[in-house]
């Protein structure tokens, strides 16, 4: 059987930014406003393209013998569940499709997973990745995500920055850990396994899975590799695809022998008391949420700021102040949490001491405001509505001039874009709308 199969189960998915820090004299912060002066063209700009479709490939067909066991090592349970479901769910929220290569005479214990979709694999792990990948093939993936079912424990961070690799422009992307330990030599003699020499360990890396590509790319080099292949990886690098390190996790391990179990259970105990702690903790916060919006219309002028940004442009925004609509509707949000009003009521437009401010002044005014009622912030969004500029390329250094005026970490803040496919004010390229989400967490 060489088609997929849906198994719906018993009815039961740093930057290369050189930045411009221009001061403007607060003895409070570090930067006021950033000027981008040079950017990659790797990220990704999401205005106007379809979500994109990600898939995971799980591989499960091999025998797993040196685990010991009744069963192959992916059946066997660990925790509350066996080591494949441990693997499906790590990706369960992460992606669209999940497609697991099983061994054939595992088809039995394949159909108890729910909603994946299942093919038999084959002998060689390059072969198993092959036949998943055709039976993905017409599916309309974009990107697909390799992963060993034995790396059960994978962590969503992992996950997740192969999948922003990815989505910056890289045509591949595996997680990895540098190697630390001293690389020896080993020759067998007389009396034992002895050291013979050494390695130089500088710029070799742990690899680890899930490896991620474009999928038509990584189904082409599939098709054109024959033989067997340490990874997905030594396949898409001999087509010559470019692949991306991501950051991997010691957690991340593979179960291989009988007291990989043992280390497995551990993790999950650890993961499982945190889990609980983290419950009982937040049981003491208060979390305040709150929504912003904003509009300007453009005028004559040859720049925008847009989230303490300077972008070249046609034309720039008017406004009382220096009219940076990203930033005025990140302020409200922040005001609309706190349940005090929006800038016009701390920033009067009639009053003219604010005219051509600079709007950190505001977003700083909002923050201080929110920590002197004991709030933090715990993550905040953006989202800007335009035809142009075009937002993407200058996403991260968005994120980073918010992040410095707010002093929080970057990590905490998104900047993204869509368009009104060309309807209304901004689809005419009138002005630009934003709106903003901000999530304030305070300890009781």
């Amino acid at each position: 059987m060489c088609e997929s199969q849906r198994n719906e189960g018993k009815k039961s998915a740093k930057t290369g930014y050189r930045i411009k820090f221009n001061h403007t004299g607060s003895e409070n912060s570090a930067i006021a406003r950033l000027s981008v002066t040079d950017y990659p063209n790797r990220m990704t700009d999401r205005i106007t393209r379809r979500p994109t479709k990600r898939a995971a490939l799980i591989v499960a067909a091999g025998r797993g013998t040196r685990a010991g066991g009744a069963l192959p090592k992916q059946w066997q349970a660990v925790g509350h569940a066996r080591v494949i479901d441990h693997a499906v769910a790590a990706f369960r929220d992460l992606v669209d499709v999940i497609m697991v290569v099983h061994h054939p005479d595992d088809l039995s214990l394949a159909q108890t997973l729910e909603k994946v979709d299942l093919v038999p694999g084959a002998a060689r792990r390059s072969d198993s990745v092959k036949a998943g990948l055709t039976a993905l093939n017409g599916q309309g993936v974009d990107q697909v995500l390799i992963h060993d079912a034995a790396r059960a424990l994978v962590p969503h961070q992992v996950i997740q920055a192969v999948i922003a690799a990815l989505d910056a422009g890289s045509s591949g992307a595996a997680p990895a850990l540098a190697v630390t330990d001293a690389l020896w030599v080993g020759a067998e003699h007389e009396s034992g396994t002895i050291v013979e020499g050494t390695r130089e360990r500088a710029g070799l890396f742990r690899a680890q899975t899930p490896q991620g590509f474009g999928f038509d790319a990584i189904l082409r080099a599939h098709q054109a590799h024959s033989g067997e292949a340490a990874d997905d990886v030594e396949v898409a690098r001999k087509a010559g695809m470019d692949v991306t390190i991501t950051e991997g996790s010691e957690d991340n391990f593979k179960i291989t022998h009988p007291e990989d179990f043992t280390r497995a259970e551990r993790l999950l105990a650890a993961r499982e008391a945190a889990h609980r702690a983290g419950q009982k903790e937040t049981q003491g916060m208060e979390f305040r949420l709150g929504n912003g919006y904003d509009v300007h219309r453009f005028g004559a002028g040859d720049h925008v700021w847009l989230c303490g940004v300077k972008l070249p442009h046609g034309r720039s925004l008017q406004g009382h102040s220096d009219a940076d609509v990203g930033m005025h509707a990140l302020t409200d949000a922040i005001y609309g949490a706190l349940a005090e009003g929006d800038i016009g009521q701390h920033f009067p437009p009639t009053d003219p001491q604010w005219k051509g401010a600079e709007s950190h002044i505001f977003l700083r005014h909002a923050i201080k405001l929110a920590r002197d009622k004991g709030y933090e912030m715990m993550n905040c969004d953006v989202t800007l509505v335009c035809e142009r500029p075009k937002i993407g390329p200058h996403a991260q250094a968005m994120r980073l001039a918010l992040a410095e005026i707010m002093d929080i970490a970057m990590d905490k803040v998104s900047v993204k874009a869509t368009t009104s496919e060309r309807l209304g004010f901004t689809g005419r390229e009138e002005g630009i709308a934003a709106l903003a989400t901000a999530a304030l967490i305070k300890q009781r």
